[in-house]
């Protein structure tokens, strides 16, 4: 006795409808793809290149009823902004937060700024710089 086989002949009647679904979904998750690595890109590149000022905290010193902040500020020349500064006493409040502008012509400036606080601070937090 002979068995019979039950696949189809090969390139008898074309692609099966499983190869023609993998192949489509294929072709959309490249589509996406492109277009989630494009969006992450656009993003990064605003976040670098359109930041024009931004900081970091040198160093504090705290008191009674005030911080004295050191801050670093890099932007670009002509640039007017503010950063924010917060500080927290030990058990997590905040005791104190304040703008600090930035007016000056030069890149780079370096400057220490108090911060009024409304008990003892514990700590000195960089929140954000933004352009005017």
């Amino acid at each position: 006795m002979s068995t019979s086989s039950t696949r189809l002949p090969e390139g008898r009647y074309g692609r099966s409808s499983d190869q023609r679904a993998d192949r489509t979904l294929k072709v959309v998750g490249a589509v996406l793809s492109v277009l989630m690595l494009g969006l992450i890109g656009w993003f990064g590149y605003h976040y670098v290149a359109q930041n024009e000022i931004s900081a970091e905290v040198i160093g504090f010193d705290t008191s009674e009823d005030s911080v004295k902040v050191h801050l670093e500020v890099h932007k670009d020349a002509g640039v007017a902004g503010y950063c924010t500064v917060r500080s927290q006493s030990e058990d997590g409040a905040e005791v104190g937060r304040a703008d600090f502008r930035f007016d000056e012509d030069d890149t780079r400036v370096d400057e220490v700024v108090t911060l009024r606080t409304t008990s003892r601070g514990t700590s000195a937090e960089l929140v954000g710089c933004h352009t005017d």
